[in-house]
């Protein structure tokens, strides 16, 4: 074992430029495979993070029904119909009733009711037409965390103000409005209120911070002229996001309400994340591949230049495997190198990448260091190195010194 060491270290330190090309190579491909993946995992967690700021896991809801047929004779030859929405309540009837069978489910962990109430904000002369979401705001908060997107105000007081409300940053912008003013609230049903502003918040979402408020869930069903029992969603939050279809399915069963999970309510999100984890993921792993064929060709290129020393080490009793042991750990302490510089440089890429500052919504350059990551590219890249370096040395361990001797 020794010997094949040494003949290894020899070959690596014969030809320098051959093995610095090799492991340069996958030094690259590491790097890119690391940096890509990582870059791809943050920017689905910030997806995901911005979603859930706005929406529950699942939501609970009484989905719209098409009318049925008004006539239907199979008699006759004609059949009269009204394909529209059945115009009926969207009430959640006994809503405490399903909140309690919801909570039943041991997967769930937060549920809260709400009131969505179509409005227009009123500022003097000008006005904007929103959506006032009526909640309880401890629950709220635990679903969405609305405090850490709070960026001016308490919400938390939110709780102790029946008149107060939660503007978003761009009504507060568009209507000049900041805490302790006064703006003035009509509902679609003509119910006209005037609250207190108490908070800002941001939620990295234009159009919902250009329309979206929180008012207590009382005050919200005054402006539907509606009662305490006036529920128009139930937000449902879970231990594993990922589980909210399955979960959602077991809630209409249960209940007979629709229970959309956040997959289906953005699902051009979630299909462009999916797409975009599968595009990345194809292209480093090739690059991979790529890195791996250039240490093939390389060891290739030996076997063909040291078929000489192949056949006189195989004269002197080198067996087969020996020749393979020799080839292998050239390939793997090429291999080696490479993975240890990739991983350095693509650790030196997320570092100086997370400090940057784009702008906009995002902030800082949405990429993050993940232990999972690091450990899959050093796995794959170590397999690659191996193959790359095994079927050389398997041609070489074939070779027939009587043969080449006789050449």
């Amino acid at each position: 074992m020794n010997i094949n060491t040494d003949i290894a270290k020899t070959y690596i330190l014969v030809d320098k430029r051959q093995t610095a090309v090799a492991a340069i190579g996958v030094l690259l491909g590491m790097a890119v495979y690391i940096f890509m993946n990582s870059l791809m995992l943050a920017l689905d967690r910030s997806s995901t993070a911005v979603i859930f700021k706005n929406n529950a896991h699942i939501r609970v809801y009484k989905d719209d029904k098409i009318s049925k047929e008004l006539v239907s004779d199979s008699k006759t030859k004609y059949l009269i119909t009204n394909p529209k929405v059945a115009p009926k309540s969207n009430t959640i009837i006994n809503p405490n009733l399903v909140t309690e069978t919801i909570l039943k489910n041991k997967n769930v962990t937060v549920v809260t009711p709400q009131v969505n109430s179509s409005v227009f904000y009123n500022n003097g002369k000008s006005q904007i037409s929103g959506m006032a979401v009526g909640v309880k705001p401890a629950e709220a908060n635990a679903m969405y965390d609305i405090n850490s997107s709070i960026v001016d105000g308490n919400f938390e007081s939110l709780a102790s103000n029946p008149n107060g409300i939660v503007i978003g940053v761009g009504i507060s912008s568009k209507m000049n409005l900041a805490v302790g003013n006064n703006i003035n609230i009509t509902s679609a049903k003509g119910v006209n209120r005037t609250f207190k502003v108490i908070a800002i918040f941001r939620s990295n979402v234009k159009a919902l911070d250009e329309t979206k408020s929180y008012i207590n869930l009382a005050s919200a069903q005054q402006l539907q002229k509606e009662g305490p029992l006036y529920i128009t969603d139930i937000s449902v939050n879970i231990k594993n996001p990922d589980e909210a279809e399955a979960i959602g399915e077991e809630i209409t069963q249960l209940t007979g309400y629709k229970a959309q999970s956040w997959q289906e309510a953005n699902n051009s999100i979630v299909t462009g994340n999916k797409m975009r984890r599968i595009v990345s993921g194809l292209i480093s792993y090739l690059i991979l591949l790529v890195a791996g064929f250039g240490i093939y060709n390389i060891l290739n290129m030996t076997v063909n230049q040291k078929i000489n020393d192949i056949a006189i080490l195989k004269a002197m009793g080198f067996k087969g495997k020996d020749v393979i042991r020799i080839f292998v750990t050239q390939a793997l302490t090429i291999g080696i190198i490479g993975v240890i510089g990739g991983v350095i440089l693509a650790a030196i890429l997320i570092n100086t990448l997370k400090h940057i500052h784009v702008g906009g919504d995002i902030g800082y350059f949405p990429i993050e260091y993940d232990f999972t990551v690091f450990i899959r590219g050093i796995i794959f890249g170590l397999i690659i190195t191996f193959f790359a370096g095994y079927f050389p040395a398997r041609k070489a361990a074939r070779v027939d010194p009587v043969d080449i001797f006789r050449r």
